[in-house]
């Protein structure tokens, strides 16, 4: 059973993390905008704060899981180089200095 959870992919570019707040404070936005207007025109609070949260359910909907569209554009990391990586010795580092106050 864990094993049909561990296959879901749960990461998401740099580029689908900005498109996913775009897509959430758009529709957050529009909601707001609609929800007001009707809540104005049918002198019911209620009603504004209903078309928000649908709005937000949607958002969270559309922008929380890892959908495909969020994992267009990967990161290409570098290969690991073995050789040329070892680190200096204390002995070999400058000291460092501090500032003085």
């Amino acid at each position: 059973m864990l094993s049909i959870f561990r296959s879901i992919p749960t990461h998401m570019d740099y580029k689908g993390q900005k498109l996913a707040e775009q897509i959430f404070q758009g529709i957050i936005l529009v909601s707001a905008i609609i929800g007001f207007i009707y809540g104005y025109m049918t002198e019911q609070f209620g009603w504004t704060v209903y078309i928000v949260m649908a709005g937000f359910a949607l958002s969270c909907l559309l922008t929380l899981p890892p959908w495909p569209m969020y994992r267009r554009n990967p990161l290409r990391w570098l290969p690991v180089q073995e050789s040329g990586t070892e680190e200096k010795k204390p002995a070999d580092r400058k000291p460092k200095r501090h500032a003085k106050s």
